[in-house]
C-alpha cells in the first residue's frame, strides 16, 4: 500500500478536557500502512491548542491548522478536509475518541476490499 494511505482529520475548539484522549486514541492506532494527522484548530481560548502543538512535536507524522481567528466550525471543517491528498480521510472531532486501536486498519482493509 502507498504510504499515507490514510489521512486522520482532527477538528478542535476549546476542547481542552477532551483533545488529549482524542490524539492518545489516533496515536494508538495500529495499522500495516502508514497514516498523517492533520489538526485544524479554529483559535482555542482554552489551552487546546496547546496540547496539539505539545502533541505535533512528539508525532513526525501531523501537519496544524492554526487559524489566527476564529473562522467557524463549517469553515475550520472545509480547510481540515480540503488539505489531504491521501486515498482515504478519517474524521474525528476533539471530543471524540477510538477505542479499538485496529479501526483504521478494518476501515482500509474492509474498502480495500471493496471498491
Amino acid at each position: 500500500m502507498p504510504k499515507n494511505l490514510v489521512s486522520v482529520c482532527l477538528i478542535t475548539y476549546n476542547q481542552n478536557a477532551f483533545v488529549s484522549d482524542a490524539l492518545n486514541s489516533i496515536a494508538a492506532q495500529k495499522t500495516t500502512f502508514d497514516f498523517d494527522i492533520l489538526i485544524a484548530d479554529d483559535c482555542s481560548t482554552d489551552g487546546t491548542k496547546q496540547k496539539v502543538l505539545e502533541f505535533s512535536k512528539k508525532s513526525s507524522n501531523t501537519s496544524l491548522i492554526l487559524q489566527k481567528k476564529n473562522i467557524g466550525a463549517a469553515k475550520n471543517h472545509i480547510d481540515l478536509i480540503s488539505t489531504p491528498k491521501t486515498k482515504y480521510i478519517a474524521c474525528l472531532e476533539g471530543d471524540d475518541y477510538w477505542t479499538d486501536p485496529y479501526k483504521l486498519q478494518k476501515q482500509v482493509d474492509y474498502l480495500e476490499a471493496n471498491p
